[in-house]
């Protein structure tokens, strides 16, 4: 369901590939990775004036129109003081300022606080992680942001647009074809109720795509468990591979169009935090909206499998 095009370059093989469902592509470009600017993270953050730790979540956070906020265990739930998005909401995950390791319990009680704020407002829903400021957090204190839209955002239109005529041409939504065609290569990881693989054409770094077997954040009620413990090995996997900032983003849609679309999970890797603030996107990611990827989707399968009994909880 891609193209590749190789190039010989002097310091070894160029890859354009491009989604034939979509439309995006990437290229990949193994040998920068040796340019080694993905230093050892520094992860120094004082929790002064921080607006998410629990002396302050409630005394400065705005509440919702009933004087309320959501409360699931240690996870608070309020809407955005600073929106994007017709309706946009924030779970502070944790009590704890920095956590280097999440719970289960943590995770899954910010995901039903984020599902319960969203699931009453029609539209194009997603919940979204920035974790440490090198992924575009503007707070480090751990967080989830959760966003309604009438309109789909463009990674969203391009999977409804080209599902919608996949579906026609193969009577078989592209999520249900995707996993089968994937599960024989490198770059599939593992899956029970949710499929996860490496992307074939990534849009960032190390991308991470969960097929979810539902459609609307209503019906994502019933996987939040299962999530919780797939997405921890995830996070896992990036920390044996060196990294420890992320994005990541599930996409949803409204229930009136849910015949062509499986609800996925994104994940790519950013760069650690570092004091240099040395970046992972320039030009090529937010201007040509075309990402140089240094590890391919293949390299990150097999290393997966070749550690996966050391992921996990």
């Amino acid at each position: 369901m891609f193209t590749v095009e190789e190039f010989n370059t002097r310091n070894g093989i160029l890859e354009y590939r491009k989604d034939l469902v979509t439309g995006l592509s990437c290229r990949i470009s193994a040998e920068r990775i040796k340019r080694g600017i993905d230093q050892i993270p520094t992860l120094i953050y004082a929790s002064d004036n921080c607006p998410f730790c629990p002396d302050s979540v409630e005394k400065v956070t705005p509440t919702f129109s009933d004087g309320t906020r959501i409360l699931h265990g240690e996870s608070v739930t309020f809407p955005n003081l600073f929106p994007f998005a017709a309706w946009h909401t924030v779970s502070v995950i944790t009590r704890r300022h920095l956590v280097e390791r999440f719970t289960p319990t943590q995770i899954e009680d910010a995901l039903k606080g984020q599902v319960e704020s969203l699931r009453t407002h029609h539209g194009y829903t997603s919940i979204n992680w920035n974790y440490l400021p090198s992924s575009g957090a503007s707070l480090v204190h751990p967080h989830l942001q959760g966003l309604v839209d009438d309109h789909p955002s463009d990674r969203v239109d391009r999977v409804l647009r080209g599902g919608e005529k996949f579906f026609k041409r193969e009577r078989e939504r592209y999520g249900d074809y995707l996993i089968d065609s994937e599960k024989n290569t490198d770059r599939y990881l593992f899956g029970s109720e949710i499929a996860w693989m490496a992307h074939a054409v990534p849009v960032g770094e190390k991308e991470i795509l969960g097929i979810l077997p539902c459609s609307t954040v209503d019906e994502f009620q019933d996987f939040i468990t299962e999530f919780t413990k797939d997405l921890l090995t995830m996070i896992d996997l990036y920390q044996a591979m060196g990294t420890h900032a992320f994005n990541m983003s599930v996409f949803f849609v409204p229930p009136d169009e849910t015949r062509d679309f499986s609800s996925f999970c994104s994940m790519i890797a950013r760069i650690n935090p570092n004091p240099s603030s040395l970046s992972d996107s320039a030009f090529m990611e937010r201007l040509h909206l075309e990402p140089v990827i240094l590890t391919s989707p293949e390299e990150l399968g097999r290393f997966f499998q070749k550690e996966r009994f050391n992921l996990g909880r």
